[in-house]
């Protein structure tokens, strides 16, 4: 862990409770809570077996081994200082990838992602031949584990691991679903409908959990300047389901948070007045810095992370530090607002960086006197 060895983080108290009334804006005062979307296992690893001084287990096929991953897991999300764990998991939705070794130091992993020319769903023969899952195929002990063994004052977040866009971009391909939109519209609309009817399904499963606090799925619609598709087809295909999933959430008196990364300006509208998202994720400076979307939105929805990855993965620890500190007394001053990464902390991002910034909140509370 490098210098960072020294960081003492504050005893865990979560308080789910206080976290869902910061972030529906129910609380005032200067209390900033955490927020992360996924934090990889390269991360939580040396911080699980060197500042917790537990052993950590591979989430293996076994109940036994996947019970001991994920005591680890919450063990990890606690003592880091969260009021929740967030897990998520996919169903098993068949799509051809590239896969390449993780480049980042002291990873065995690979790194995989979707095919963008060649889809698994091209004609409607193959929509018809497709090893479309049961609901039964969604192994759901990892979240009734988590759910089941929360420390007090923990909630859970969860969600059915991609959106429909993701997947439906991912099974037709980028170019397989841009043809399809000008050439076969029926085509799109019905794998996006039968992915959106299996993902209700693990919906409704989680929301009977009890101690379920948020649903945050993620759905990366956008790139850099734009959405990926034209925003009419996004408002056609993929936003109803996210209304539908909004609705759903909302009527188990649960919010509904988003993580989608990329430039998705022409359809922010459409999730505020339309999908009644509750929490906005994913910030990248080259794009919207997250004060100024907080600036433009933050009396309408809660904002969440923002601590640009560039500067979390690439920046040196006064770097995380003082940006971390800007966030705070910016962002967290204005209130309704999470400290994290702007899109997740993945496998490149140094432990001590990821430290860093969980010292500098604590440090902040401390200076300010904020309990």
């Amino acid at each position: 862990m490098s210098s960072a060895s020294h960081i003492t983080l504050p005893q865990p108290r979560p308080d789910a409770d206080r976290f869902l009334r910061i972030l529906r804006g129910e609380r005032s005062g200067a209390f900033v809570p955490l927020i992360e979307y996924i934090i990889d296992d390269v991360v939580m690893r040396p911080l699980v077996t060197g500042m917790l001084g537990r052993t950590w287990v591979e989430r293996g096929k076994s109940r036994e081994s996947q019970a001991a991953y994920f005591d680890n897991f919450i063990r990890f999300w606690h003592a880091m200082g969260y009021d929740f764990v967030r897990f998520e998991e996919m169903l098993p939705l068949p799509r051809h990838l590239n896969i390449a070794p993780d480049a980042a130091p002291g990873s065995t992993k690979e790194r995989e992602w979707a095919d963008s020319s060649h889809g698994v769903i091209t004609s409607w023969a193959e929509f018809e031949s497709y090893p479309w899952p049961s609901l039964d195929a969604y192994d759901f002990f990892p979240v009734e584990f988590i759910n089941k063994n929360l420390p007090e004052g923990m909630g859970l977040i969860s969600c059915h691991a991609g959106g429909v866009f993701e997947h439906l971009s991912w099974i037709m391909s980028i170019e397989g679903l841009s043809y399809a939109l000008a050439e076969d519209p029926a085509l799109v609309q019905a794998v996006a409908d039968r992915l959106g009817g299996l993902m209700e399904g693990v919906y409704r499963h989680l929301l009977d959990l009890d101690r379920l606090i948020v649903i945050f799925p993620g759905d990366d619609m956008g790139y850099r300047t734009a959405t990926i598709v034209s925003p009419a087809a996004l408002r056609k295909y993929t936003l109803p389901w996210h209304r539908r999933f909004a609705a759903l959430a909302h009527e188990h008196g649960i919010p509904y948070f988003l993580h989608s990364c990329g430039n998705i300006a022409a359809v922010l509208p459409d999730l505020l007045d339309d999908v009644r998202i509750d929490g906005k994720h994913s910030f990248e400076d080259a794009i919207l810095p997250v004060e100024e979307f907080q600036r433009l939105y933050g009396d309408r929805v809660a904002v969440l992370g923002g601590l640009d990855l560039n500067i979390l993965a690439g920046g040196t620890p006064d770097d995380v530090r003082r940006k971390t500190r800007a966030l705070l007394e910016t962002c967290g001053g204005r209130g309704r607002y999470a400290l994290g990464a702007g899109n997740s902390v993945p496998s490149y991002v140094p432990v001590e960086n990821y430290l860093v910034m969980l010292d500098a909140r604590a440090q902040f509370h401390q200076e300010n006197h904020i309990t």
